[in-house]
């Protein structure tokens, strides 16, 4: 969804009249509200994997008459029938599912002209062939009142010390986390030196900050705490953001937070963070990226040679001594 705002921009700079509404599910509609090109994030009501064709037609016919263009970005056949059902004119997207019919600006995506994500995404608002323009990263917004409602509300205060920011969790799986002592250890140095230390994550993530916070004695953990808006303007207040590759490391580029991102099973050119002020750690092994959840060969070194000494001096090069 954070990648998905270069798109609206490159929208927004072809036609500046355009109306953007963003047909998406619930938990990322905080992040829509964070963008201004976007003027509706309207609810899918359906939840990632269910079919549910009933409820996508009637939603789809809900929304006849109110669309002159759809653009598509997920790739399943499902995820093609609520524009369908709008009868909206002018339906863009990738083959995908083979999606013939339901699409009638279909696209075939050449991977090799087109590697990343985010081109992928800013590739569909062009005519097919056309060369890509440059890409505006992602650039969320947010406001001092939601800021300091969210530090009342967790009863925090952001200090004038340096706050590190702590994204230890990754939804995908333990072959994307840098190790939990890794970021102990990273932790208790930075409160040695006097500085905040605050834990960011979803309720899956709750167990792998605790343990951290275990660890290193003194670090805030907010992970399953936070709603997703609030974890959006705390994130803000960060003077910097250690993250693995991530939801919230894609947040965290967004905010223009000087950000160390950790690559493990992943792949740093198909999904970086966008931007500038970032640097990225990747061992790039023989077996890697492999994308799965778990380490194939039970070793996880893509990560494990990851030293704090280097990730604290990746802080350094981005924002002298923190």
């Amino acid at each position: 969804m954070v990648m998905a705002q270069s798109l609206f921009k490159v929208l927004k700079a072809q036609q500046p009249e355009w109306a953007i509404d963003v047909l998406a599910p619930a938990w990322s509609l905080p992040l829509l509200e964070r963008m201004p090109e976007v003027r509706t994030g309207l609810k899918m009501p359906l939840g990632h994997g269910r079919l549910g064709l009933g409820l996508r037609w009637r939603l789809g016919r809900g929304l006849r008459g109110r669309y002159q263009r759809a653009i598509v970005l997920p790739n399943s056949w499902k995820s093609a029938i609520v524009p369908w059902a709008a009868r909206i004119p002018w339906r863009t997207g990738w083959r995908g599912e083979m999606r013939y019919g339901l699409l009638n600006d279909l696209r075939h995506l050449d991977k090799a002209r087109l590697p990343m994500t985010v081109q992928r995404f800013v590739a569909l608002a062009l005519s097919p062939g056309d060369a890509l323009p440059a890409i505006p990263p992602p650039r969320l917004q947010v406001t001092p009142e939601a800021v300091t409602q969210a530090l009342t509300r967790h009863q925090l205060q952001k200090e004038t010390t340096p706050l590190l920011a702590l994204c230890p969790g990754a939804e995908y799986g333990p072959a994307k986390r840098w190790p939990e002592a890794r970021y102990a250890g990273l932790a208790r140095r930075h409160l040695a030196r006097g500085g905040q230390v605050w834990l960011f994550g979803s309720e899956k993530d709750h167990p792998v900050c605790d343990n951290i916070a275990a660890q290193a004695e003194g670090c805030v953990n907010l992970a399953g705490r936070t709603t997703l808006a609030e974890a959006v303007d705390l994130l803000s207040l960060a003077d910097a953001v250690v993250s693995n590759d991530s939801g919230l490391m894609h947040v965290a580029a967004a905010l223009e937070r000087p950000l160390v991102a950790l690559y493990g099973s992943s792949d740093p050119g198909f999904t970086p963070p966008l931007g500038k002020g970032h640097a990225i750690l990747h061992k790039g092994l023989d077996c890697s990226p492999c994308f799965e959840r778990i380490c194939p060969k039970g070793h996880l070194r893509c990560l494990t040679e990851i030293g704090v000494d280097e990730v604290e001096g990746a802080l350094e090069q981005l924002v002298g001594n923190l």
